[in-house]
């Protein structure tokens, strides 16, 4: 990473009395990527951002933004950034034009340049037919769009996100996943929070933060591989075969029956795996009905991770074992 250019925390805690809401939690980003940072309310989310903008002063450990020490930041930095806080931090009394067009200002923007990218980011979030309504006449949702038309409107090289798409429908939070990689593409580095765990999808790397811990830190198909173990591929024959036909080869990782002659096997490599596996069955006399490789939502993916960080048991959803087909039978 480059250490001037990117956001870097290391083995950083905050606590709040004897409270640890942020525990030793070390992550770096490149430049020009989004960074997801996802968990349940409460998980550390927030008071994670508010470390990296300097907000609050890790009690361990180090936070380098852009370079910098983020409670040192230099104005010329501080103008970089851009950020939007989950809760309501903008003038009520003022219009959704005014509030924006306030921000853009405070950040040396110029007045022919606000004049054309000020509508242009209205439109973008759909504010643009409540640009003369006073901020606090706003629903919480479109509070929340101005919060976010705010954070954008002078085009941050960093910009740091908390909740952006929080109570916002599912169209226009489309729209503005679709800004935020546009964002991306030119260049900008993007730190969203989110409780939308299928949001990872979205996300160049994803920080999966549970009770203050870093649970699980990669790419999104990579973070699947760490939860599943590999690939997941289900079989269907036309009669039940034996469990141990299927889980005891080479190419499969783990395995178990899902339904009478449907199985959900893990593989290193889907691809080469399936027709391989059917070759098999098919030479031991089973007619093999259907394949098809599964992609495994994000839920079950985050659920995975966080119960095996926990210490806990598997899903009671987990595939049965053989014993428990027979047992059923």
């Amino acid at each position: 990473m480059d250490e001037n250019s990117g956001i870097a925390l290391d083995a950083v805690s905050r606590r709040f009395g004897d409270q640890t809401v942020v525990d030793r939690i070390s992550l770096a980003l490149d430049p020009g990527l989004i960074l997801g940072i996802i968990g349940p309310s409460g998980a550390g989310k927030t008071t994670t951002i508010r470390l990296l903008t300097g907000a609050l002063a890790p009690s361990e450990g180090t936070v380098r933004v852009l370079g910098e020490d983020p409670r040192r930041y230099r104005r010329r930095t501080r103008e970089r950034l851009g950020y939007m806080p989950q809760q309501f931090s903008l003038y009520e009394d003022l219009t959704t034009v005014e509030n924006v067009d306030f921000v853009a200002s405070m950040f040396g923007m110029l007045a022919p340049r606000r004049r054309r990218r000020i509508p242009e980011i209205l439109k973008l979030i759909d504010l643009w037919p409540a640009r003369s309504r006073q901020a606090g006449k706003l629903s919480g949702g479109m509070q929340r769009r101005l919060q976010l038309a705010c954070a954008l409107v002078h085009d941050p090289l960093l910009v740091f996100l908390d909740e952006p798409t929080a109570g916002i429908d599912p169209l226009l939070r489309e729209r503005i996943w679709a800004e935020l990689h546009r964002r991306r593409e030119a260049g900008r580095t993007l730190v969203v929070t989110t409780q939308y765990v299928t949001e990872a999808e979205e996300c160049d790397v994803v920080a999966l933060i549970d009770e203050g811990h870093l649970v699980a830190l990669g790419r999104p198909e990579e973070l699947r591989r760490t939860a599943l173990g590999g690939e997941v591929v289900e079989i269907e024959t036309a009669a039940p075969v034996p469990l141990s036909a299927l889980v005891e080869r080479e190419d499969v990782i783990d395995g178990g029956r899902v339904g009478p002659n449907r199985y959900r096997l893990v593989v290193e490599d889907a691809a080469e795996a399936i027709p391989a596996i059917v070759d098999g069955l098919t030479a031991s006399g089973a007619e093999v009905s259907a394949t098809r490789e599964e992609r495994v939502s994000f839920e079950e993916v985050f659920s995975l991770l966080v119960r095996r960080s926990r210490g806990q048991p598997s899903d009671p959803g987990t595939p049965e074992t053989e014993s428990d087909a027979e047992a059923a039978a």
